[in-house]
């Protein structure tokens, strides 16, 4: 079993993941990423030696259709089942801040 986690790892871990936790978080996660390192540990113990590696453990192939264009909806029909609209535009939630001009 590796060593458990100090408190300060832990806020180092949160700071550079910019969370601000509680000392009562602190506590929780120092025990939840103590665990998640020994199981870590416990995989870097299994032997994988002349095992080739995969991308993904299922041999899947991607299947990729051929672009059909296909009829559109009128403008109208959109518009009509939008929850909000702008001048004739969809309107959508403000995501970006507000930027000075150069």
């Amino acid at each position: 079993m590796a060593e458990r986690l100090s408190i300060d790892e832990v806020r180092q871990v949160a700071t550079l993941a910019r969370l601000r936790l509680s000392d009562e978080q602190l506590q929780l996660y120092r025990g939840q990423l103590s665990t998640i390192l020994d199981h870590i540990a416990k995989l870097s113990e299994v032997d994988v030696e002349g095992v080739e590696p995969m991308a993904h453990p299922s041999d899947l192939t991607n299947r990729l259709d051929e672009d059909v264009v296909g009829e559109s909806l009128p403008v109208e029909t959109v518009l009509a089942m939008a929850p909000a609209i702008e001048a004739g535009f969809l309107a959508v939630p403000k995501v970006l801040p507000d930027q000075e001009q150069a």
